[in-house]
């Protein structure tokens, strides 16, 4: 893949679940951030990985187990790194919603299946209001709330064009975007650019 072609991102609209279908150039995917959807259930390794626009992630990543409807982990960021480090604490919590910029800044817990914590509603309130200001804070404020768009980019049947472990999938035909985003199986990934195949990324 040449540097002036186009490769298919996923598209946010601030205040919405829907998403919109963008075709964008390379070498701006590769400068941008990315969404990753990382199956969590069935050891199957699956991961799913593409451009996002419009998200307003300025560093770092934010990441969650509440990705409807399979709840998966789902993470958007500026670098592998972060994303890499905001997966590795879900994993290691059972679920929730974390923020990573360097380190893990806020973190949410969320123990019972990935969605509910064990503790109090004051304590989750208060806590969630906290992991929810630190994901804020790495962003442009074009979202206001983050997390809920977040847990809707991975809903492969509201349109236009979402993202699951598969891939990205087509909501409109109901099928996977032939050839295009990427999906891949891993079992020792030391980072997340090893998630990603030889194109269209690198």
């Amino acid at each position: 893949m040449s540097a002036d072609e186009v490769v298919d991102a996923i598209g946010v609209v601030p205040g919405q679940a829907t998403s919109v279908w963008k075709r964008i150039p390379l070498e701006e995917a590769k400068k941008g951030s990315k969404i990753a959807v990382v199956e969590r259930h069935h050891a199957t390794g699956n991961v799913g990985v593409a451009p996002i626009v419009g998200f307003g992630l300025l560093r770092g990543a934010i990441a969650s187990t509440v990705a409807h409807d399979s709840h998966n982990i789902v993470v958007v960021g500026t670098n592998d790194t972060d994303m890499l480090e905001a997966v590795q604490a879900l994993r290691n919590s059972g679920g929730g919603l974390v923020v990573v910029d360097g380190q893990v800044l806020r973190h949410l817990p969320l123990s019972i299946g990935g969605l509910m914590a064990n503790a109090t509603y004051e304590e989750v309130a208060r806590d969630y209001v906290r992991v929810l200001d630190a994901a804020k804070g790495l962003c442009d404020g074009t979202l206001e709330n983050p997390f809920m768009t977040l847990s809707f980019l991975p809903l492969a049947v509201i349109p236009e064009l979402k993202l699951t472990d598969l891939g990205l999938v087509d909501v409109v035909k109901g099928q996977l975007v032939a050839n295009r985003g990427v999906h891949v199986q891993y079992e020792d990934v030391q980072d997340v650019d090893d998630l990603y195949p030889p194109t269209p990324f690198t």
